[in-house]
């Protein structure tokens, strides 16, 4: 209203306001009587007893809602009388009652709200049966303001009357002055604010009606039911809305006797007890699939813990009850009553069946007394929410149909310490279903899946306490370490490879220690059983029976560097030491490398047995058709490190991920079908496996955990070398399998046909050429390292060859390694002062051997053989230009120079760089231009190594004779 600008009235204006000003004199007269000769006696007549002081604190606040309707009627009074006694125009702002009309309003409702709260309780019956002696004069004044006030007419009827008619009175008077004012006023914003004020006052008027009729509606029923009723029942503020007894309604058989609505629970009422349902918590369902008896028609009520049915007997009392229970729980919902009392027209909507609220549960089951915040839909908690039980657990998370379905976290307290227990995980129908956290509170993490409420499938066990740190990788069932997994016990320095039972080392095991030995045996919970091969540091190897402080003990053999082997029985007496009763076997000069570079677990441990649970977790989420919903359950959380899990729970509200690019599954299927051509495919996988959201990436991320878990720290063992490199070149193809699946459901989905099925030899080349140079930098640190390892003696040799020949000027070891005289490069050897050419070194085929030291720069055995290519090609066009013509060297030319380039270009481990492209390179390129370069590289590594052999055989037979 305070839009309006101050604009003059005319004669005929200033009447209706005179008019106004004689009302509003009368009324504030009449105000001032009734606070003086009713309030104020009543207010001094301060009840003892309790339920009396409950309605003397109500009446304090009635007291004050009259007084700040007084104050404002006044204000209003004496402005018009200002206005009026100054001859001053009068403007549509000196109206109050119009200007300030929200004012006037608000206070009028509240007056009116806490005089029908006073009438439900009784108030006035109670303050009328005081002893107090103010009362003794009551008589008298009541008369003043009744005309038809007798001695007969009950003390508290006049009371009610006294408080609220002349107040109802007063506002038709409002009404009916606003009206004449109106009808004078021309058309314009002044008589739409009149009009509209005249519509507010009409809707109070009925407004007061509805309030007060609902009041005496209400304390009827407190009066007619026991104190045992009204006492638990009864508060100010609720309303009754309907009865059974004046609209016939029945709930199930022998349910109750009488059925209450208010305007915020449901009442069944049966004997001597009743039962309350809060109405934000009641869904009313008119769709019952029962059979029904004859003439019965069924309502279904649904509450969290309890659902029944109210029976009516035709179907126009079922309408009746449904419309009303429907709205109550609406307005009960929203927060407030509508106006009138069962909406205007358009707001009579049913309720929404998606609810937020808080309830406790009472009855026997699996959430007894516990609290639950949240999402409700049908009467079961669905959507997000938390539990709480009276235990100290708490869950957040989702939920479906009354249990927790969806990503939850979960705290259980520990009973003998003051620590939670807190899961992070997935939960399907109530219990732990798929990927999880759950950081202990004994400082042990895992991460891993569940099912079923326990560990179950592929996942890490972590102790970070200073006492006996421990980390296990591998399967789980039934909540222990069952299958093939990898035990790291860090106080000991040694590390199990091997198969598990019941949480015990059982069957086929392999145990690397930080010193360097390493077995392998078999075990049958945790102890060793037969005999097994233990390969020591000094590459002795012996086979037989041993001890867990590996001693040896009985038959066995034990074969020694230098070639000698010792076969007998072994016993280790105290004191005495080690004895063995055998033949020792002088023989052999050597050990064979298959002895010293044995590899194990390869038999024992076949490649597709390992990490089964990482597998199958994936290939369920392709099976079960990539649902949106499911996907994090089968390929776990993104998150890993610990900064991000302290985040969980902000995690389980807010969007996942800070990738710029969408990995949702309906865009990834999409773009699988988009890119399918090799370029475009290549691309995206390198795309999509480096993305911590991506399926594929999730996968790679758990292989490269369980890969790191075996081959890292103490498992880098060259005797674990080919296990290492089958596993790696297996994950390739299953990353190609899965890749294809999503592939195939992506088609299926489009309507479009899967590309036919590749036989077993294809998908392997597919994989090895398109997936294995994408994931191989993830493994490369430590597959190298074992590469290493395995030819570090190899390595040795060659080193040393390179370190004898770098002593060589660049004439002197071309001349040396048979280079051809006409192909030295003579011309790049500048000469400085005093400077001779014999002595020049590092000059000669400068680019080739600057092309050749880039081989360790990359991980990828392509790019590798592509700079062996490149290599080769600046050693022809070096000589190319030598002899100033095109030139295709021969092999008996090009290995001399190569050997020159090699010695020159001084890679530290070229024996492990050249074993590591031969076995991983692309099958393709085998017998091509690549196949005869590397082959050519690794005869120039053999022939260092055999003239640094040579040179020291010669030394020793010099030194010996």
């Amino acid at each position: 209203m305070s839009w309006l600008t101050a604009q003059p009235m005319d004669m005929c204006t200033a009447e209706a306001t005179a008019s106004l000003l004689q009302v509003e004199e009368t009324f504030s007269a009449c105000l001032a009587q009734i606070n003086t000769l009713i309030l104020k006696p009543l207010l001094q007549a301060e009840p003892k007893d309790q339920k009396g002081k409950e309605n003397f604190k109500l009446f304090l606040l009635l007291n004050d809602r009259f007084q700040a309707l007084w104050n404002l009627t006044e204000e209003n009074y004496c402005i018009l009388k200002q206005k009026h006694s100054s001859s001053e125009s009068f403007c549509i702002q000196d109206i109050y009652t119009v200007w300030k009309g929200d004012l006037f309003l608000s206070l009028y409702i509240q007056y009116f709200v806490t005089f029908a709260n006073y009438v439900v309780v009784r108030g006035f019956e109670h303050a009328t049966e005081s002893k107090s002696e103010a009362w003794k004069f009551h008589m008298t004044v009541l008369k003043l303001f009744l005309t038809d006030f007798t001695s007969e007419t009950s003390m508290s009827l006049a009371l009610y009357t006294v408080l609220q008619k002349p107040l109802r009175d007063h506002i038709e008077h409002y009404i009916l002055l606003l009206t004449k004012l109106n009808e004078v006023l021309k058309e314009g914003s002044e008589k739409d604010m009149v009009t509209s004020s005249i519509k507010e006052y009409v809707k109070l008027e009925s407004f007061i009606s509805q309030v007060l009729d609902e009041a005496c509606f209400t304390k009827s029923l407190w009066k007619s039911l026991s104190y045992k009723f009204t006492d638990m029942l009864c508060v100010p503020e609720r309303r009754l809305l309907e009865d059974s007894k004046n609209l016939p309604i029945s709930a199930s058989t022998n349910r109750s006797d009488r059925i209450l609505l208010f305007d915020d629970v449901l009442v069944l009422i049966q004997g001597n007890s009743f039962q309350s349902f809060d109405l934000k918590l009641v869904w009313v369902d008119d769709n019952c699939r029962e059979k029904l008896a004859p003439g019965l028609y069924r309502l279904r009520i649904i509450t969290p813990e309890e659902t029944f049915f109210l029976s009516a007997k035709d179907p126009q009392m079922k309408a009746v009850w449904q419309w009303k229970l429907n709205q109550a729980v609406r307005q009960a919902l929203n927060g407030k009553r509508d106006f009138p009392l069962w909406g205007k027209t358009g707001e009579g909507t049913e309720p929404p069946s998606c609810r937020f609220f808080t309830y406790v549960f009472k009855l026997e089951g699996k959430f007894k007394n516990t609290s639950y915040e949240g999402e409700w839909h049908w009467g079961k908690p669905h959507g997000k929410g938390t539990l709480k039980w009276h235990d100290g657990r708490n869950h957040v998370g989702d939920f479906k149909e009354g249990l927790e379905h969806g990503f939850g976290i979960c705290l259980v307290p520990r009973k003998s310490e003051d620590r939670y227990d807190c899961y992070k995980c997935h939960w399907y129908e109530g219990k732990m279903r798929g990927y999880g956290i759950c950081e202990y509170g004994n400082d042990m993490v895992y991460k891993g899946y569940f099912k079923d409420n326990v560990r179950q499938g592929f996942g890490i066990l972590e102790n970070f306490s200073a006492k006996n740190p421990f980390k296990y990788s591998g399967q789980w069932e039934n909540d222990k370490k069952n299958g093939y997994g990898v035990w790291e016990d860090k106080d000991r320095g040694e590390r199990y490879i091997g198969t598990w039972l019941d949480d015990h080392k059982h069957g086929q095991g392999i145990v690397v220690t930080q010193s360097g030995v390493c077995y392998q045996r078999t075990f049958h919970a945790v102890k060793m059983v037969g005999s097994g091969i233990l390969l020591l540091e000094d590459d002795s190897v012996y086979e037989g029976n041993f001890t867990e402080d590996l001693t040896f003990v009985g038959k066995g053999k034990l074969s020694f560097a230098n070639g000698f082997i010792l076969e007998g029985t072994f016993t280790n007496k105290s004191g005495q030491g080690l004895q063995t009763h055998g033949i020792l076997n002088t023989s052999n000069e050597q050990l064979d490398d298959w002895i010293t570079k044995i590899q194990l677990g390869l038999e024992e441990f076949p490649v597709e047995k390992r990490w089964r649970g990482i597998y199958d977790q994936f290939l369920e989420f392709i099976h079960s058709g990539c649902k949106e919903e499911t996907e994090e359950s089968f390929t776990g959380f993104h998150i890993q490190t610990s900064k991000e899990l302290r985040k969980s729970q902000e995690y389980l509200f807010c969007q996942k991920g800070t990738e710029d690019v969408s990995w949702k599954t309906e865009d990834i299927l999409e773009e699988l079908v988009q890119h399918q051509d090799l370029e475009s495919l290549q691309s995206y996988l390198e795309k999509a496996l480096k993305s911590s959201l991506h399926p594929l990436g999730k996968l790679l991320k758990a292989l490269t955990i369980a890969f790191q878990a075996t081959y890292s720290g103490i498992g880098a063992n060259r005797h674990l070398l080919t296990m290492a490199q089958e596993e790696v070149k297996y994950y390739a193809k299953k990353i190609w399998e899965f890749y294809q699946g999503l592939l195939h459901l992506a088609l299926e989905q489009k309507g479009q046909l899967p590309p036919k099925c590749m036989d077993e030899d294809t998908n392997d080349e597919k994989a090895c050429s398109v997936v294995l140079p994408l994931i191989l930098p993830c493994f490369y640190p430590e597959l190298f390292m074992l590469y290493m390892l395995y030819h570090e003696r190899e390595d040795d040799l060659y080193c040393q060859g390179i370190v004898d020949l770098s002593l060589f000027p660049d004439i002197k070891l071309l001349e040396f390694l048979d280079v051809q005289k006409h192909l030295w490069p003579l011309k790049d050897l500048t000469l400085t002062t005093n400077q001779r050419r014999s002595l020049i070194k590092d000059k000669c085929f400068l680019s080739a051997t600057e092309c050749l030291q880039k081989l360790i720069t990359t991980v990828d055995p392509r790019e590798k053989l592509v700079i062996l290519q490149k290599t080769y090609e600046e050693i022809e066009s070096t000589v190319s230009r030598v002899v100033e013509k095109d030139y295709r060297l021969p092999m008996d030319d090009l290995l001399p120079l190569l050997m020159y380039v090699v010695s020159r270009a001084k890679i530290q481990h070229l024996g492990a760089e050249i074993h590591l492209i031969r076995d991983l390179m692309d099958p393709a390129n085998r017998g091509g231009l690549y196949d005869f370069l590397l082959t050519a590289l690794e005869s120039c590594y053999e022939h260092i190594q055999r003239m640094r052999l040579h040179q020291r055989e010669n030394y020793h037979v010099t030194h010996s004779s």
